[in-house]
């Protein structure tokens, strides 16, 4: 089921969220639904927050995107990510143990945050404690396209969005434009559920 996606200005995407265990209420329609929502929105990661639910579940799938561009032609210059193997994974209860390698610029952008993507730097790699959608335990280390988007998915799941990692003066420049969305004043593809207006 695809899903409307909770929009800039919620209070939910700025709580930390809660653990979960195997009993789940509905855990695997839960996920199957982000996929949903996800793809439908031509995203690579969700989290579940930005589906209204306030648990430490993210997803990704950064197969769709690596897969199409090692696909291509190999004297294709245009390839940044050339070799890296792409992972499509649900990540239950995730503890990052640490970041590390050299830091690197990549123009990231957010379903919950529509039509602004900004230079956002963030180190290589992403060392990773998690739970599978079968609740089996994995520790691992991510790095490139896919640890990057792990890491901003994580961030949602810690109340923090990819504006936040912004120097202060091009925080101030967006100010308006992020007012815009959390009103609803903004003309997107997909479903968007903006903050209730008092």
């Amino acid at each position: 089921m695809n899903l409307p996606i909770v929009a800039y200005g919620d209070p939910l995407l700025r709580k930390k969220a809660e653990d979960i265990s195997i009993d789940y209420p509905n855990l695997k329609e839960v996920i199957a639904n982000m996929y949903d929502t996800m793809y439908n929105a031509s995203g690579v990661g969700l989290a579940a927050p930005q589906i209204g639910l306030s648990v430490r579940l993210f997803i990704i799938d950064s197969a769709q995107i690596l897969n199409k561009k090692n696909d291509k032609a190999e004297d294709d210059d245009d390839n940044d990510f050339e070799g890296e193997e792409g992972v499509k994974q649900v990540f239950i209860n995730a503890k990052v143990h640490s970041r590390a390698g050299e830091k690197w610029i990549y123009n990231e952008g957010c379903l919950s945050i529509p039509n602004i993507r900004e230079d956002i730097t963030r180190p290589d790699e992403v060392d990773i404690e998690y739970l599978d959608e079968d609740f089996k335990h994995y520790r691992k280390k991510f790095s490139g396209f896919t640890g990057r988007i792990i890491q901003h998915e994580f961030d949602h799941i810690e109340g923090i969005l990819f504006t936040d990692h912004l120097k202060p003066l091009k925080k101030r420049l967006l100010k308006n434009r992020l007012e815009k969305i959390s009103r609803g004043d903004v003309k997107v593809d997909y479903k968007m559920k903006f903050p209730v207006k008092k």
